[in-house]
């Protein structure tokens, strides 16, 4: 299996559509708002504390999902907050890369997490 980079060369965040990185080794990754948010690492959505992710009770209406604000977590990755409140997911550089939901990276198997 070939080795990526997992250091980004450009980040561009749209707050209503995603986000897309150009890696130095000039894969480019596009992440929709779903998918980032299907994808947080945090504890609370990947269930290590013991206990599945909650589901909302309000399940007919849901607002459009959007990043309300995206900052660095030091030089290793992003801190995204959305506008359901959610905040607390840290989306390392390493996992971004290893996510890439791109038809090459698919192939390869690099999709190390898979949710519903």
């Amino acid at each position: 299996m070939a080795v990526h980079s997992s250091e980004p060369e450009h980040i561009a965040i749209s707050k209503a559509k995603g986000i897309t990185i150009d890696w130095k080794d000039g894969h480019r990754s596009e992440y929709g708002l779903r998918y980032l948010r299907d994808h947080c690492p945090c504890a609370s959505c990947t269930g290590a504390h013991g206990t599945p992710p909650a589901a909302s009770p309000f399940e007919m209406y849901k607002p459009a999902l959007k990043i309300t604000a995206v900052e660095p977590a030091g030089s290793y990755a992003l801190q995204i907050s959305w506008n359901d409140g959610h905040r607390s997911g840290i989306y390392s550089y390493d996992h971004l890369r290893s996510i890439c939901p791109c038809a090459e990276c698919k192939e390869m198997g690099t999709d190390s997490i898979s949710r519903v």
